[in-house]
């Protein structure tokens, strides 16, 4: 059982599970790719390299070196984070148990720009099936997604809601459509409503009636992990104090989620503050265990 998750394998994750690795805590990586920094075509900004490097290239010396030192690395896609005496972090895989969990996911990137999302969010528009699903007993609801994570939002909501219906914009159909659910693979125009959603209208001009909407576009991506576990957020960042501590003890953030300067640099110190105040967090939780 790993004592600290750490969700993201770019350099804030890598640098956290340096720290925690070093400090004895057993530590799992989960990511389903390395972000940004795998998309770099150069990196010269970053202290040790005399000659620029290929961001990828960057993302595999990090791994290298976590691997080293016995740190776990898992390629999978997070779909949930929850708390049950332990933290659980749910993957397409398995689900994982552990005492803290780090954020390191990169910056949210993963809501469309559709027309009316901004405008119905906690009037109809949501980021979590798991918080949310009970509010929308018996209605008709959709999801806007095409992948596994849209998949995970929709089998939540089946149980609860009258109907499911799977929006993917345009983009193809899920490969394995839930049981109890349609799916409309048709362009979106808009959502509309006046106080609050009432519905989808299509680029050819159909609409679809609909009293609730869950995001999950893509991947989880920060802002639907964040708020699918309580934690303050603002925009797209994750809110935390000078060591990296969200409002929920245990849980830490750094990188891109955090906001502020997308740079490498600013990802792995963030990334050792985090992983340094997860070490502290786990041992004070332990003293208290033994104290008990």
């Amino acid at each position: 059982m790993a004592d600290v998750i750490i969700i993201g394998k770019g350099p804030a994750g890598i640098s956290a599970s340096l720290y925690t690795m070093r400090a004895g805590i057993n530590s799992t990586i989960i990511g389903r790719s390395f972000g940004s920094i795998g998309k770099a075509e150069k990196i010269e900004n970053y202290y040790g390299f005399e000659n620029p490097i290929l961001g990828q290239d960057l993302a595999n010396i990090g791994i290298a070196q976590a691997t080293r030192i016995g740190a776990v690395i898992q390629t999978e896609e997070v779909v949930d984070i929850r708390y049950d005496i332990k933290f659980q972090v749910e993957t397409t895989v398995k689900t994982y148990e552990a005492d803290s969990v780090i954020i390191a996911t990169g910056a949210a990137r993963n809501v469309p720009k559709i027309p009316g999302i901004d405008q119905f969010e906690g009037k109809g528009v949501s980021y979590c099936a798991v918080c949310d699903g009970f509010f929308y007993k018996n209605m008709d609801v959709a999801v806007l997604g095409f992948g596994d994570f849209a998949v995970h939002e929709a089998e939540s909501l089946i149980p609860i809601v009258n109907s499911v219906t799977m929006l993917t914009n345009g983009n193809p159909q899920v490969e394995t459509l839930p049981e109890g659910t349609t799916v409309n693979t048709k362009k979106i125009n808009e959502f509309y409503g006046t106080d609050k959603l009432e519905g989808v209208r299509f680029t050819d001009g159909t609409t679809l009636p609909l009293q609730g909407l869950f995001i999950a576009y893509g991947v989880a991506d920060t802002t639907a992990l964040a708020k699918k576990l309580g934690l303050a957020t603002e925009g797209n960042k994750i809110v935390v104090d000078d060591k990296m501590t969200t409002n929920i003890p245990g849980v830490f953030a750094a990188g891109d989620c955090t906001g502020g300067m997308y740079q490498v640099g600013k990802a792995v110190w963030e990334g050792a503050l985090a992983g340094t105040s997860a070490i502290k967090f786990i041992r004070d939780k332990n003293v208290r265990k033994f104290a008990e």
